[in-house]
């Protein structure tokens, strides 16, 4: 794949502003859509609660705001054919996620799950899937490895820095050192490879002291940094094309 010129920058500044105007409530953003061989946003469900907003638990923030957005961007300045009309939402060990190569989890750091579950996510990732987590810090990583352990028992989490290909697969970013929008604090980004070999795909990354989705669901309100949202932009175009191609 050969990489855009850098004026594609400018597009993207062009297409967050005019993407997130156009937001949800317009139009319905559907959580059944079928599966076709297109770009599907696939965001993870845990905690055994029924319902697609999952009050009572964390998985759901940012819905849909920020998988609506991110997909226009993707659909916008790549050659991407992705779903802006709706996405999924599915349990960790439900057979329909092997049809998508990629999925998202928000607030890991609450994350509870079966054994079932656990099982059924190791042969996810083992068979080809890439699982992004976001939106969670402090001491609540404790939680998160250790229902990474149940999933991988032997994967060992690295610290990538911005050398790393999966910041560099569409987008040239600027940095990857924004702020979690709420706290302020620097983030960090751990990745698991598979069979434990940096020369292999990464199977998992952690977005760690950060909330990037939180910049893809308030882009263009001005609430946060134009900036910013646009770096944060970047980097969710970066996993995916690093997710469709790996």
């Amino acid at each position: 794949m050969s990489r855009w010129p850098r004026t594609l920058g400018l597009m993207l500044a062009v297409a967050t502003a005019a993407s997130a105007q156009t937001g949800p409530g317009r139009e319905p953003y559907r959580t059944d859509v079928a599966y076709d061989g297109r770009f599907t946003f696939v965001r993870l469900r845990w905690g055994g609660v029924s319902g697609f907003r999952g009050f009572g638990t964390a998985w759901n923030h940012d819905y849909p705001r920020a998988e609506y957005n991110l997909a226009q961007i993707l659909k916008d300045v790549t050659f991407v054919d992705a779903h802006t009309d709706g996405g999924r939402i599915l349990a960790l060990d439900d057979p329909e996620l092997f049809k998508y190569p990629i999925a998202y989890m928000w607030e890991p750091g609450f994350w509870r799950m079966t054994d079932r579950e656990a099982e059924g996510f190791r042969d996810y990732l083992l068979k080809g899937g890439f699982a992004i987590f976001d939106d969670f810090d402090g001491v609540h990583w404790n939680n998160f490895e250790a229902q990474m352990r149940r999933v991988l028992p032997d994967g060992r989490f690295v610290k990538l820095d911005k050398s790393h290909r999966v910041f560099d697969t569409f987008f040239r970013m600027k940095t990857i050192d924004f702020p979690d929008p709420r706290l302020g604090v620097k983030p960090s980004y751990f990745g698991i490879y598979e069979d434990n070999d940096p020369a292999k795909r990464l199977v998992v990354i952690a977005n760690y002291n950060a909330d990037v989705a939180e910049y893809w669901e308030w882009s263009g309100t001005g609430l946060l940094p134009f900036d910013t949202s646009n770096e944060a932009y970047k980097l969710g175009v970066n996993y995916m094309i690093y997710g469709l191609t790996h």
